[in-house]
């Protein structure tokens, strides 16, 4: 029995022996025994009932590319190159990265679980199975790297559209690739994690591989690892998570509708929409880099999606490095 198989026995959240889960495969319970402790590693929350076996606090749905497909609105299929689920990946990313230019424009990588989720400036993305959606996508531009300005906050928008598709109200965009959302017993927690790497000639043509991870459940213990305030979708919906498979579609979806839109329309066509939802604008902010730290007020982004700064004086000061740290002052 495989940790894969395990989560997928243990989905419907109805609890299950270890002799009856022993017996189905074909195994020890000690082999059992083995496969539930590498889940709950990896932060799956799998409760010990006794007599009763094993059970999750709620049911959850294992990805299914068939399914996602079959979610999708008409005609959005046909627009992939790809759409594949993998039980494991050290980083959807990065396995986009390694598969290099052979890999069709707009094909879509999704894993239950990464070994090496990555985050903005290097950072760790917790990645846990079963419980949130962590895909990448390729979209390609003939275009070169100057005409992709604004791309990370173009996808922010698309992450909301996904949201909106879903029921799902009370996220913000905080920039230049973050999706938060408040909580009535919370500050604002990060709900997604935007990544875009950019490879290619200068002038063109380039490609962006852009990773999104989005929260749906998170437990107390991930929670306290993620070493920041974070949110999930079922919070948002008052404690039920939408299905899995769904909220996959809806993604993938609005990806790739957004990203045919930025190909056509540059990031001018999101930017109403950002401003709709900006968090930092008319916020004192402090921002702090290589050049020292900076005080202000946000005042919106440029039609480049550059962070525009007011400073004490009035000036209006646009940001447009990534390096950049961002805090509410």
């Amino acid at each position: 029995m495989q940790a894969a198989d395990l989560l997928a026995e243990l989905a419907a959240g109805e609890p299950r022996s270890g002799v009856e889960l022993a017996a189905k495969a074909g195994v020890t319970r000690a082999a059992v025994w083995k496969q539930i402790q590498a889940l709950r590693t990896r932060g799956v929350p799998i409760e010990a009932g006794g007599a009763g076996g094993y059970r999750l606090p709620w049911p959850v749905q294992v990805l299914d590319a068939g399914r996602i497909r079959a979610a999708l609105p008409a005609g959005v299929a046909e627009q992939l190159g790809a759409l594949e689920v993998h039980w494991e990946l050290d980083s959807t990313s990065s396995e986009l990265q390694r598969r290099g230019s052979a890999t069709p424009d707009l094909s879509m990588v999704m894993a239950e679980t990464q070994s090496a989720g990555r985050g903005r400036r290097g950072r760790t993305w917790l990645s846990p199975p079963g419980l949130n959606i962590y895909l990448s996508c390729v979209k390609r531009f003939d275009t070169g790297f100057a005409a992709l300005s604004g791309l990370s906050l173009a996808i922010g928008v698309i992450v909301l559209r996904t949201l909106a598709a879903l029921g799902v109200t009370g996220a913000g965009l905080k920039w230049p690739n973050d999706v938060l959302a408040a909580t009535p017993d919370a500050a604002p927690g990060k709900l997604a994690g935007i990544l875009v790497e950019l490879s290619g000639e200068y002038q063109g043509p380039c490609a962006a591989i852009i990773g999104v991870g989005l929260n749906l459940r998170l437990t107390d213990a991930l929670r306290g690892q993620a070493g920041q305030p974070i949110c999930d979708l079922a919070t948002l919906a008052g404690g039920a998570a939408p299905d899995r498979n769904r909220a996959a579609a809806a993604l993938v979806a609005a990806l790739a509708d957004g990203l045919r839109q930025f190909e056509r329309e540059g990031f001018a066509a999101f930017a109403e929409e950002y401003a709709r939802h900006d968090l930092l604008h008319g916020q004192p902010l402090r921002l702090s880099g290589a050049g020292g730290e900076r005080d202000g007020v946000g005042a919106g982004v440029d039609n480049r999606g550059a962070l525009l700064l007011r400073l004490p004086d009035g000036e209006i000061q646009r940001i447009d490095s990534a390096d950049v740290t961002v805090r509410r002052a």
